[in-house]
């Protein structure tokens, strides 16, 4: 005999109960955040009747048009389930299996993957540090040689994340002085786009206007940060830098067999804006944030307030003793570094909620 495993209500319909406190919020990360309203209305036009499955749905055809009014005519979109996934999918597209890919230390593909481009790919990373998570032509020269040294992995590729890691934000020229210099030495430029939406609306401009225009080749766009259930999408800006794209997609696990409802999330973001919206609002409250933290005493914030993250400097133990008020993550624990992320649906409330815990904690400390 079978057993159900779900809770049924009289009226015979499934009862979810809700296993959190739907008023907390913390500054750990904007995955925390759940998923906007429009998204989730979204998903439920979408449901219903059959489609089409791996991606030759309604849904999917026409995110196509939606991505080409901001990328131009030629960008050829791919849903993927995950940011890693469409990182590793984008950078095994666009390498020879001798090839390597120059990047940031700081560079999520480097730090935060698992090691996935190197082990799931078979890409050799080529690490570069930089003092903001930013690279620059000259920066990337410490790693853009020995072309035809069979005895080193070949440089194909330049990554940067925009924004980065560090929260800082690449101007249009300085991607189109990477570019050029990429393109000069024969490689292509992949951008990380996790948190895209954010360093358009800090630049105050369309995303095509450091993405395509100054001459990205492909993207890994990311829609999960900026209040999506789940999903990303490569963004191929120039065909001739990928090769066979479905085919590594296929075998690199991403592609969903359910692509409408992928594809229906980004187009909630994208077809009007949302994306800069909900990207907007994150970052006003990242600058709410740093406003209160620099009134702070002994509170040091590392790097430009350029997007949704703040970076500080406090003592080890107001951290300690912070986080069990308010979630968020050490960025290098022993110096004492901390990262407090904003997302779509941090308040004004909670980050005055924050700030003032903060002070109680120093206030503490100061004693």
């Amino acid at each position: 005999m079978a057993h159900s495993a779900t809770v049924r209500t009289d009226a015979g319909k499934t009862d979810a109960r809700r296993h959190h406190d739907p008023a907390v919020r913390g500054f750990a990360s904007d995955n925390y955040a759940g998923v906007h309203p429009e998204v989730l209305a979204a998903v439920a036009l979408a449901n219903g009747g059959h489609q089409v499955s791996y991606g030759e749905d309604e849904y999917t055809e026409h995110l196509q048009k939606i991505f080409r009014s901001h990328f131009g005519p030629y960008a050829e979109t791919f849903p993927v389930f995950n940011g890693t996934g469409a990182n590793v999918v984008a950078l095994q597209a666009m390498t020879d299996r001798w090839g390597a890919v120059i990047c940031a230390k700081s560079a999520h593909i480097n730090v935060d993957e698992g090691g996935a481009p190197e082990r799931m790919a078979g890409i050799k990373l080529l690490a570069v540090p930089t003092p903001d998570g930013k690279l620059t032509p000259e920066l990337i020269d410490q790693e853009a040689w020995g072309f035809e040294d069979e005895h080193r992995a070949m440089p194909q590729v330049v990554s940067i994340t925009q924004n980065t890691e560090l929260g800082t934000v690449y101007t249009p020229d300085e991607i189109r002085a990477i570019c050029e210099h990429a393109h000069g030495l024969g490689m292509k430029v992949h951008l990380d786009g996790a948190r895209i939406a954010n360093a358009a609306a800090s630049l105050d401009v369309p995303m095509r206007t450091f993405t395509n225009t100054v001459g990205v080749d492909v993207l890994s766009y990311g829609g999960t940060k900026n209040g999506m259930m789940f999903g990303e999408a490569v963004v191929v800006l120039n065909p001739d830098a990928v090769r066979q794209m479905k085919h590594i997609r296929k075998m690199s696990m991403q592609l969903a067999s359910k692509m409408r409802f992928v594809s229906v999330q980004l187009e909630a973001l994208l077809a009007k804006d949302l994306w800069l919206r909900n990207a907007r609002h994150a970052n006003a409250m990242a600058q709410r944030l740093a406003a209160g933290v620099r009134e702070t005493d002994g509170v040091e914030i590392l790097y430009p307030v350029q997007a949704n993250a703040v970076f500080a400097r406090l003592p080890h133990e107001v951290s300690r003793r912070l986080q069990k008020r308010y979630r968020f993550y050490f960025w290098d624990e022993a110096a004492g570094d901390v990262r407090w992320m904003c997302g779509f649906d941090t308040q004004e409330e909670d980050v005055d909620g924050f700030l003032q815990a903060l002070k109680e904690e120093m206030a503490r400390q100061a004693v």
